[in-house]
């Protein structure tokens, strides 16, 4: 059975599928294969919207199984923004370190620091919607440490740590990721449901 990403991440997608037994049948595949190449539109006010525009767009033009991907940055003391602005938070030229700089200027003598990386899938099979979230728990630190990341990892400490996302090496961070368990999840609802 196949399942086409809504993503050009060719990343994304081997990291998925990866975590597929090759027993299962499911294959899954970018969107780029099937000549979509174009930006999908993410115009909703949360994570789970924007997955399920995405999905549904793909879905409209090709008729066939798909699933999307949207996450984000949630700071409870923020009201949990930045949210689906994430990537743009300070500005339309998405540069993390003016992104960190700015959760780290609206978070100054705040100290409920608690946070998390959220990630919701949107499954459309059979015409029908499914969704899946994830979430990677943490606090905020005081400071930019580490280089070992992208984004908001030099300031996110997970669950459980005292370093940075961006001073843990990729494996120890992979392992615990919002996506992966949004994906596992998925996956776990795909082999229930295609081994009856």
């Amino acid at each position: 059975m196949e399942i086409i990403f809504a993503t050009s991440n060719l990343h994304k997608v081997a990291a998925i599928a990866t975590m597929i037994p090759p027993s299962s049948n499911i294959i899954i595949k970018p969107m780029s294969e099937l000549g979509i190449s174009e930006d999908i539109p993410e115009t909703q006010n949360t994570l789970s919207g924007n997955a399920r525009q995405k999905s549904l767009y793909l879905y409209e033009k090709l008729n066939k199984n798909v699933f999307s991907e949207d996450s984000g940055l949630e700071i409870e003391a923020l009201n949990n923004a930045p949210g689906v602005y994430t990537a743009r938070y300070a500005g339309p030229q998405k540069n993390a370190n003016d992104n960190m700089d700015l959760v780290l200027n609206k978070l100054k003598g705040e100290s409920n620091r608690n946070a998390q990386f959220r990630a919701v899938l949107s499954l459309i099979l059979d015409g029908q919607e499914h969704q899946f979230e994830g979430t990677m728990k943490g606090l905020i630190g005081y400071e930019k440490r580490g280089k070992n990341g992208f984004g908001y990892d030099p300031i996110f400490i997970p669950e459980g740590f005292h370093y940075s996302s961006a001073q843990l090496p990729v494996e120890v961070k992979y392992g615990m990721s919002h996506r992966k368990k949004a994906f596992e999840k998925m996956i776990q609802f795909l082999l229930t449901k295609y081994s009856k």
